[in-house]
């Protein structure tokens, strides 16, 4: 594995050509529901302009970019692990199973995964590593866009069922909003126990 930093936008191109599989995570810092991750191998007779790290875009350019991703790309898979997976194997290693389920789960088998931040699982296939990926490497890109915007929808839903929690507005991550929740209505199954302001609320610290 290569870990690639500093890239200019040349070499950027240049290392996202060929049957690329890019991979990116969201929601590894929530202390609620999955995290989420997406590979996508674009096709190049297909390009989708406005590409870009996901948090550098609005939800409706999120969701704009979503659709024509689905439907362009020359195939898109998501990979998640649970609440009970992180608890059980920690955030990093849950990451990186979701990861693999997420290449794994490609209908084209990839030459090269690219994966956004400093280390990559092992997905059976040559991979490599981009720092600050998600904003060189336009498969990166498209992944860290199906990869926010499922997780977000999972949060929406979440929130359907207990709006008391405010999961809409916070996606689940650690604000004061969500701790006065907790405090006020308790811990739910999707909440993550091993992380400190949840085991805290649990009594465990």
């Amino acid at each position: 594995m290569t870990i690639y930093r500093d890239l200019s936008k040349d070499a950027a191109l240049a290392l996202g050509q060929g049957l690329i599989a890019g991979v990116d995570e969201v929601g590894r810092g929530p202390l609620v529901g999955n995290v989420v991750t997406a590979a996508v191998i674009l096709d190049p007779l297909r390009p989708i302009v406005g590409l870009n790290d996901s948090k550098k875009l609005s939800e409706k350019k999120r969701d704009a970019l979503f659709e024509l991703i689905m439907d362009n790309a020359l195939c898109v898979a998501i990979g998640a692990a649970t609440p009970a997976e992180i608890d059980q194997l920690n955030i990093l290693h849950a990451t990186m199973l979701a990861m693999q389920r997420a290449v794994a789960g490609l209908s084209k088998r990839p030459e090269r995964v690219l994966v956004d931040g400093n280390r990559t699982p092992d997905f059976g296939i040559p991979a490599d590593a981009v720092i600050k990926g998600d904003g060189l490497i336009a498969a990166i890109s498209a992944a860290s866009i199906i990869a926010k915007v499922t997780r977000d929808r999972e949060m929406v839903e979440l929130d359907s069922r207990f709006p008391q929690y405010g999961f809409s507005a916070h996606k689940g991550y650690p604000t004061k909003a969500h701790f006065a929740a907790i405090a006020q209505y308790g811990v739910l199954p999707e909440h993550r126990r091993s992380f400190r302001p949840v085991r805290q609320a649990l009594g465990l610290e």
